[in-house]
């Protein structure tokens, strides 16, 4: 089959990209070609079409968003603006199946959460009015973010987000996804969890990766507290500053420093400087190194320019606690370096990847002073780091590797 992907942007390090990626592998395993339609194409999403206006940062999306979510009235004429936004939109998608030839597409998250509604509202009416078979891929619900409560479209969201039809089967990650919308739209889904390439080994360092500790200023004995994300809210780095605060007072003969290897963005706030205020207030010693982590190792101005899984093997520990998650990419990417890790239980952490078996040191909602000692007293057992990190790459082996999932596709691709 000739499978298209449609996206705002498939590009970067987001965890929606990193799947897209991920599945685009597995169709290709299974035969299958994959196409690209976004605003923003990375050198992986090729071949295909970029078109500006299908981003969630294109002007229009961003003023017809922001008064959608600025109040509860509903508004008409933000409908009517809505549906002519969505018209050239529709003309592209028809524009990207006729040029490649489609025979189905998969939508990513661009049904799900509103971050641009006119692609949601133009791939509603595109599915209608073509029948194509569509796989609607959904990451994370408008209902599950605060932010898009209260809002002036409510028909909007309840048809388009995601929309439903006879030609649509819906994906979600995490079977919380799955009750929920079931229970909010009596639509059924099918889960197909975030998954990593568990049968290919993880790099190990070269002559490149080995320069990270050095060109961070840290010394082979440092424990390097590896925060893997995105700076933005919901991921709770504040918790990582404590832990690293808490694990150094209680060993001052060694130095912990929080390295944060993610941007800030894209969800627009005052949370980074915040951030670097509570690092300074308690004390911590942090590196925020997004700015020198590309897709594609480089140099700059003299310095190295390093790939997020350049800095991987560097890590002691590493600290995921986020009061909210889709799944966990990064929780994934941590078995499958056999890192061990500090997590919050999270909602899809509970139902579907402890259940699996992941072990790992956990909290809920706050970092205390035993979570510093629970995981001093891993790191300073080595034998029960081993133990637990090849226990947990054996789960993502067996429950969220390519091989795992690919069932799954093949039913949902019929056949």
């Amino acid at each position: 089959m000739r499978i298209g992907f449609v996206a705002t942007r498939i590009a970067g390090v987001d965890g929606v990209s990193l799947e897209i990626l991920k599945i685009a592998a597995i169709l290709r395993d299974l035969g299958h070609g994959s196409f690209y339609l976004a605003g923003e194409l990375g050198a992986f999403a090729q071949p295909g079409m970029e078109v500006p206006a299908f981003h969630f940062k294109h002007p229009e999306a961003v003023a017809l968003h922001d008064e959608a979510f600025s109040g509860p009235e509903e508004s008409r004429d933000l409908y009517r603006r809505i549906a002519r936004a969505a018209e050239p939109l529709k003309a592209r998608l028809y524009e990207f199946v006729e040029r490649y030839q489609l025979d189905a597409i998969i939508t990513q998250n661009a049904q799900a959460i509103p971050m641009q509604i006119p692609l949601g509202v133009a791939l509603r009416d595109f599915i209608d009015e073509t029948h194509i078979p569509t796989l609607a891929h959904c990451h994370d619900f408008y209902w599950e973010r605060d932010r898009f409560i209260v809002n002036r479209i409510p028909d909007i969201l309840q048809t388009a987000f995601p929309s439903e039809g006879t030609s649509t089967q819906i994906m979600v990650i995490n079977t919380a996804m799955q009750r929920e919308l079931y229970a909010r739209r009596k639509l059924k889904a099918t889960v197909l969890p975030n998954i990593f390439d568990f049968e290919t080994p993880a790099p190990t360092l070269d002559d490149y990766s080995r320069h990270v500790r050095e060109d961070l200023n840290l010394a082979p004995e440092d424990r390097l507290i590896l925060q893997p994300t995105r700076i933005i809210r919901r991921k709770n780095i504040e918790r990582a500053v404590e832990l690293v605060r808490l694990m150094q007072d209680r060993d001052a003969l060694r130095r912990y420093v929080l390295v944060v290897t993610g941007y800030a963005g894209d969800e627009t706030d005052t949370y980074y400087e915040w951030l670097l205020r509570q690092v300074q207030i308690n004390g911590v010693e942090a590196r925020f190194i997004g700015d020198r982590i590309v897709e594609q190792r480089a140099e700059r101005d003299g310095q190295r320019l390093y790939t997020l899984w350049d800095v991987y093997p560097h890590a002691d520990l590493i600290s995921y606690l986020s009061s909210y998650e889709g799944f966990g990419n990064a929780l994934l990417e941590t078995l499958y370096f056999r890192k061990p890790l500090v997590v919050n239980a999270y909602i899809p952490y509970r139902s579907d990847i402890k259940p699996a078996g992941v072990q790992a040191v956990e909290i809920r909602e706050e970092v205390t002073p035993d979570t510093a000692r629970a995981a001093l007293a891993l790191l300073d057992d080595p034998a029960a780091v081993r133990r637990m990190v090849e226990h947990n790459y054996q789960v993502g082996l067996d429950h969220f590797s390519y091989h795992a999932v690919m069932p799954i596709l093949q039913r949902l691709l019929g056949g």
